[in-house]
């Protein structure tokens, strides 16, 4: 295959995907937080807020009269923390948390599977160094990134345990999810574009792994399109961003336009 070409979401062959346009005026952002507003860390915790961040985002928001909101695997309140609260409009866990403009949140019911999980989880941890396990309540993370040797065996768990409790398997960078089912980020961001500030504009979803395709599938479904940030692969997204720098360079030029 040319390395001009990549094979797109469908399978045929597409030109190599172009830097996203600097727009603002009729748009809506929704931003992934780890890999696409924050640089990848070993561990969840790892990472923190950055000021320029922090002023890229509220910059954003300015200019596009609050359409803009992370969507992010993470807790609301991890969203929070890590963007130094600079943003109302959030979405955590996949969808299952979602904070409208106003400020009231709904959240999923827990599936009684997520303890199941969970355990399961901490089991396999206790005796493997590196490995973590994060409990967000409505699901449960286990993270092998510090553990690569672990990777087959992780995988083998959590398909038995998505087998036992039926919860929704979520892949994503060296981490394994089990949540509630029933909601993911592109129901996220249909959701929010039913709701004021963001009714009526132009989707535009920014993500870096596969549990951003569901966002990219939304936005384009309702308009609008995908911006795939890291290397070229197979995606549902339009256009395509380096890395975090480059997100935040972009997000300085859409807020100045």
């Amino acid at each position: 295959m040319s390395a001009r070409h990549m094979p797109s979401h469908a399978g045929a062959e597409a030109l190599l995907l172009p830097t996203p346009p600097v727009v603002a005026d009729g748009i809506a952002l929704f931003l992934d937080m780890d890999g696409v507003l924050a640089p990848m860390a070993p561990t969840p915790d790892g990472v923190g807020p950055v000021a320029r961040r922090t002023a890229a985002l509220k910059a954003v928001e300015a200019r596009l009269a609050g359409r803009v909101a992370i969507v992010s695997g993470r807790t609301i309140a991890e969203v929070d923390r890590i963007s130094d609260h600079a943003l109302t409009s959030a979405s955590g866990v996949h969808g299952l948390e979602r904070r409208l403009k106003d400020g009231s949140i709904s959240r999923g019911a827990p599936d009684a599977g997520v303890a199941v999980a969970l355990a399961g989880f901490q089991a396999f941890a206790a005796d493997r160094p590196g490995v973590i396990v994060e409990d967000k309540g409505v699901s449960a993370g286990l993270h092998y990134r510090q553990a690569p040797d672990q990777t087959d065996a992780a995988k083998a768990l959590a398909k038995r345990l998505q087998a036992e409790t039926g919860l929704s398997l979520q892949p994503g960078h060296m981490v394994l999810e089990l949540k509630t089912p029933g909601a993911d980020k592109g129901t996220a961001v249909t959701d929010f574009m039913q709701d004021a500030p963001f009714k009526g504009a132009v989707p535009v979803m920014l993500g870096d792994d596969l549990t951003d395709e569901h966002g990219f599938e939304a936005a384009a479904a309702l308009g609008g399109y995908g911006v795939l940030v890291g290397p070229e692969r197979e995606t549902a997204a339009r256009y395509r961003l380096d890395d975090v720098d480059a997100v935040l360079t972009w997000l300085e030029a859409v807020a100045k336009a």
